[in-house]
């Protein structure tokens, strides 16, 4: 990233100018990597046809499922991992590594902007990205459009957020933008595996269902699924809305308190 390129997002008058500015030249960045891009656009595309072979071989009709109401919230929460979390990762390992964060620092943006700008792309990405992978699941799939669709916003939303601040959290830990490949696998196994992706939790078992319940990315799940066949009752949707909320709250804490603006010497 330029001096002149760093100028110009100091000069910006207000916060959502020098975000913007910030966000531009992160595009720029962004589509010279094209690792990061293929693995932010064409991953998430591809791996709920996978995930269609798996559904196929459930029941789920006990479970009052159908392959679409499996398939498409497990397309949402895949881009979220791809699309916004695993590209964040490498994003914010990659300008720390290279002093960009150190010295955006210095000027009048301040860190939330520095962080917020940063992953504009990558959050819009993830959200078009998403729109995409419903509206083309909801046609292939036969998906009627969502019964309670406050939930279903609500559980994206925050799983944006989420997914964006436990990107950071991975960062710290992360030495270099090679070891970043490896810190971000643990989460991500963990929710295709645990968090209702790739096996619903209501096919689980009750015990085991009842530990991965837990799990950050679970309660996004539950929200969009059950806002898109209206199967949550208010109970259970206050319970997500609740458990999101907490990781989102606990994610953030950690970023405040641990994030490195600098490399490790």
């Amino acid at each position: 990233m330029s001096a002149g390129t760093l100028g110009s997002m100091g000069r910006g008058t207000t916060p959502a100018g020098r975000m913007a500015a910030l966000a531009r030249a992160e595009v720029t960045l962004l589509g010279r990597s094209k690792g990061t891009l293929f693995a932010a656009m064409f991953v998430p595309l591809a791996l709920p046809f996978s995930m269609r072979s798996a559904a196929e071989e459930m029941d789920l009709k006990e479970a009052g499922l159908s392959i679409g109401t499996v398939v498409l919230p497990a397309a949402l929460g895949v881009s979220l991992l791809f699309a916004v979390y695993t590209t964040l990762v490498g994003v914010f390992v990659a300008r720390r590594e290279e002093l960009v964060l150190k010295r955006l620092r210095t000027g009048e943006l301040r860190d939330v902007e520095i962080l917020t700008g940063s992953a504009l792309p990558a959050v819009v990405t993830g959200v078009v990205q998403s729109a995409v992978l419903a509206v083309g699941c909801a046609v292939l799939l036969d998906v009627a459009p969502p019964r309670a669709a406050h939930y279903v916003v609500a559980g994206y939303l925050l799983g944006v957020v989420m997914c964006a601040a436990l990107a950071a959290v991975t960062a710290s830990w992360s030495r270099s933008t090679e070891s970043a490949q490896v810190t971000t696998m643990p989460f991500i196994l963990l929710s295709l595996t645990g968090s209702g992706l790739v096996v619903p939790l209501e096919v689980m078992p009750d015990r085991l269902a009842s530990v991965c319940e837990v799990l950050p990315l679970t309660s996004v799940i539950t929200l969009l699924r059950g806002g898109w066949n209206g199967s949550l009752t208010a109970g259970e949707a206050l319970t997500a809305l609740v458990t999101a909320l907490a990781w989102t709250a606990a994610a953030v804490f950690a970023v405040r308190r641990w994030f490195r603006w600098e490399p490790r010497r």
